[in-house]
């Protein structure tokens, strides 16, 4: 099992004629992941050529949903273009679409993501500024390096790129049903709450990891979530400990302002919902491993 990712989704890439989108496409389909075309209206008819797998090139996503079945949607399109791509992508109605570009402009993201709301919320975002989200051994849409881990018990969701990868690497012996890096920008689709409801109803998933960061106060508000509605283990990172009060720290959802916000207040909020939260990331890879071995 996994959540929202698995060898049957179809994946479409918008963008993937570009460098970066031909770079990434190549090694989802190294990863095994099903890519099923691209979509670029300027060279719609075309195929792109992967290491000798022919990957055709739709002028929309509609047409890419019609010819090929695609169910998920990964973006690489430059930030000024990426409003537009997702918007077309719900328009669509895929069900998921994992928006890899940084550097949106906020009221750009606070428009698709209302856009998707107004639609019924057909189309699942992720993103945007993330790393995307890995069913080990079926399924890598987006950046993160399939070879760091492996198939296992852990559910994954985390604000940072760099971190979830060190926390797959850490605990690559255990191994991850889903790992899905959510992005740390001050709007984003899909939160911690939708990824611990979704490893909470996942029957393969043990126990979740949850990577926050300082700023704003979703962390408080997953931490609300856990106590009443997750009984599996859940271990938590806060990055951002050493920060200094009203730093910007690397996203641009990380601004701490007074008490809220801060690492020490996100930790406490966590704990007190009974989540073990380590103060480094290999602490917190050593907590997890703890509680699995019982």
């Amino acid at each position: 099992m996994a959540i929202w990712l698995n060898k049957d989704s179809k994946v479409i890439v918008q963008g993937m004629t570009g460098a970066t989108g031909q770079k990434h496409t190549k090694l989802m389909l190294g990863d095994g992941t099903e890519v099923v075309g691209g979509v670029n209206p300027r060279k719609a008819g075309t195929t792109v050529d992967f290491d000798g797998t022919e990957v055709p090139v739709f002028g929309t996503v509609a047409e890419a949903i019609e010819k090929t079945g695609a169910n998920v949607s990964v973006i690489f399109v430059p930030e000024k273009f990426t409003k537009d791509a997702v918007v077309e992508a719900i328009d669509a109605e895929i069900p998921l679409a994992v928006v890899i570009t940084e550097g949106i402009a906020v009221h750009d993201t606070a428009s698709f993501w209302a856009y998707a709301g107004k639609k019924g919320n057909k189309t699942r975002i992720i993103g945007p500024n993330c790393p995307g989200i890995i069913t080990p051994g079926q399924s890598n849409v987006g950046i993160i390096p399939g070879d760091i881990t492996k198939p296992g018990r852990i559910g994954l969701v985390s604000k940072s790129g760099t971190l979830t990868y060190q926390m797959m690497y850490e605990l690559r012996d255990i191994g991850f049903s889903t790992a899905v890096g959510i992005g740390g920008d001050p709007i984003i689709g899909t939160t911690h709450i939708d990824a611990l409801a979704a490893f909470q109803d996942d029957p393969d998933t043990e126990l979740i990891v949850m990577i926050g960061e300082i700023g704003g106060d979703a962390e408080e508000r997953a931490a609300a979530f856990i106590k009443d509605n997750v009984t599996k283990p859940v271990v938590g990172y806060v990055a951002g400990f050493t920060a200094p009060e009203g730093k910007t720290m690397g996203h641009a959802g990380a601004i701490v302002s007074g008490s809220s916000g801060t690492a020490q207040a996100k930790k406490e909020a966590l704990e007190a919902a009974g989540v073990k939260v380590g103060k480094t990331p290999t602490e917190t890879a050593k907590l997890a491993r703890e509680i699995l071995a019982g």
